[in-house]
């Protein structure tokens, strides 16, 4: 349901989103994979996961979620399409007060 809600999603941020434990998630998330339901992509050391539009019953399955996501109550279902990221840390070379970095 999170990744269908989302769009894709990493197993931290699905564990932590149904206050479950990584371990399991990680492994279903495995076997999906492994089934060809969803694919994965490293994005730095993160794997994220996403449906396989490859997949032949694709159509049908995002029906039976969507199906599915209109019987949460409206609350449940507004924080999870909320889609929260923090934005990346900018890193910067100069040291405060100092001289801007050559090159």
């Amino acid at each position: 349901m999170f990744l269908f809600a989302r769009k894709e999603g990493y197993a931290r941020e699905i564990a932590r989103f149904f206050a479950t434990d990584l371990d399991p998630i990680q492994k279903q998330l495995d076997k999906l994979e492994l089934g060809g339901v969803l694919v994965s992509r490293m994005a730095g050391r993160t794997r994220l996961y996403t449906f396989n539009p490859r997949y032949p019953f694709l159509r049908e399955l995002q029906s039976l979620l969507e199906r599915g996501l209109s019987f949460y109550p409206p609350e449940q279902r507004e924080s999870l399409v909320m889609v929260r990221r923090r934005p990346k840390t900018r890193t910067s070379r100069r040291s405060p007060g100092g001289p801007e970095p050559m090159g």
